[in-house]
């Protein structure tokens, strides 16, 4: 089956919708603006997890826009595995590929390169400012990018030669040192650069994901900017996502670990135990309808299954899984027990 044969057939059990194209009728080339206030709701770019079957997962509980994972620019320039993090699956009507690196000249052949491969399936390319993970940090890719405004804006202004017509925007945090905010100044010369958005982790790099996020600094980029400024830190539920709306200057929200085993975030549907069993079944097809690793199911599996009766047994018996015939029987089984 197709991954679209698979959501048609598997997706309405688990409360899923059809993924349809934004702005339906000819008018997806609006400006990202209109897209964003019209449909706030989005999902982040995630290392390791948002493949194409997820990312159709999150599309089918109602985002409008999800982000592929982070890309290296010198994966795309040396070999051709990386393809594999950017090229859009069946029935995904468009994905916003985001980039990391440090060499602006490779940012301006990646983005070239990236256009003519996905054509009109490409929403945005987004720029990486905000990975605090230190193997990309030392080499001064993602959030160490921060400390160096100069260069930042020099990459932005390569994308946009190198994609001319599509939004560039970049994704940062509120500075990269405990306590030194710098992300209003920062996002401001972003802007200056031709970025069209910017998406805001309310948290400094040094921490990590430890602590809160603060969303005040929604508000000081906001102000800063005229661009539209996009959520992201701590945005667990839909409930959450609602509140940053109301109550910062952000004009969307980037979901991210609160799409964990739970696709709905989007929509606000609360899945019942049943949906939430049909679901990890239907992301299990969609692994093996895309060719990804079927190893991905067994984080898939505690997600999808946390809080519910005996959690820890089901998650347990999904770590010996490794054909996908072998995570459906866990699911039949869950279903047995629990719904």
């Amino acid at each position: 089956m197709t991954p679209s044969q698979v959501l048609a057939s598997y997706g309405p059990a688990a409360g899923l919708a059809p993924v349809v194209t934004p702005f339906a009728g000819g008018e997806k080339d609006r400006p990202l603006a209109e897209r964003l206030a019209a449909h706030p709701l989005i999902m982040a770019p995630m290392a390791g997890v948002s493949d194409g079957a997820y990312r159709l997962m999150a599309r089918a509980g109602g985002a409008d826009l999800a982000y592929s994972e982070m890309v290296s620019v010198a994966g795309l320039h040396y070999g051709e595995r990386s393809w594999e993090l950017v090229d859009p699956v069946d029935g995904e009507p468009d994905v916003a590929v985001q980039l990391f690196g440090s060499r602006p000249e490779l940012f301006r052949e990646g983005a070239e390169r990236v256009v003519a491969r996905l054509g009109a399936r490409l929403a945005l390319i987004d720029v990486n400012m905000a990975c605090p993970v230190p193997k990309v940090t030392r080499k001064g890719e993602g959030s160490a990018l921060m400390e160096d405004p100069g260069l930042a804006a020099a990459i932005v202004r390569a994308c946009r030669e190198g994609a001319p017509g599509v939004d560039v925007t970049v994704k940062i945090r509120r500075g990269r040192h405990m306590g030194r905010e710098v992300a209003p100044e920062f996002a401001r010369a972003m802007e200056d650069a031709g970025a069209a958005a910017v998406a805001v982790h309310g948290r400094f790099a040094t921490q990590m994901y430890r602590g809160e996020a603060d969303w005040g600094v929604l508000d000081r980029v906001a102000d800063a900017v005229g661009i539209p400024v996009i959520a992201s830190g701590d945005v667990t539920d839909h409930a959450a996502a609602l509140r940053a709306l109301d109550q910062t200057g952000a004009t969307a929200v980037m979901v991210a670990r609160g799409t964990y085993g739970n696709p709905w975030v989007f929509s606000g549907h609360e899945a019942t135990a049943s949906e939430r069993v049909a679901a990890f079944a239907c992301h299990v097809r969609l692994l093996e309808a895309t060719g990804a690793h079927l190893k991905r199911a067994r984080s898939l599996a505690g997600w999808y299954f946390k809080g519910m009766p005996d959690a820890a047994r089901w998650r347990n018996a999904a770590m010996s899984c490794v054909e996908a015939d072998e995570f459906l029987a866990v699911a039949d089984e869950v279903r047995a027990h629990v719904c």
